[in-house]
């Protein structure tokens, strides 16, 4: 299994922070669907104030830019970013990899 971190910036904006939590809490079917398609095994996001920390967890032949760029193709997924880029701080324009920033593991 590979892991992966990310992190995001959301809108300093109360509403649109509870928002951001409410839609996590009812991700649509096809999106976890197609996380699972390309690999992605488990995904976990948590937040601190306006951080938003993602941890993803592969299988073990799981290739970032391929996969990521894979997994944007898929049914659903367009509208799904579009959906959630309202509530995160980032050019709603952006891909998710442009918005989410990959982190390097130190310990």
């Amino acid at each position: 299994m590979k892991r992966y971190c990310q992190t995001l910036e959301l809108v300093n904006d109360p509403e649109l922070i509870e928002k951001y939590c409410e839609i996590h809490a009812h991700v649509w079917p096809e999106i976890v669907a197609g996380q699972r398609e390309v690999g992605i095994l488990d995904m976990q996001l948590y937040r601190y104030e306006t951080h938003v920390f993602m941890i993803c967890d592969t299988i073990d032949d799981f290739d970032w830019e391929k996969d990521m760029a894979r997994l944007a193709t898929l049914p659903r997924q367009a509208e799904w970013e579009a959906y959630v880029a309202q509530c995160q701080g980032a050019d709603p324009n952006l891909p998710s990899t442009g918005k989410w920033h990959l982190m390097e593991k130190i310990f």
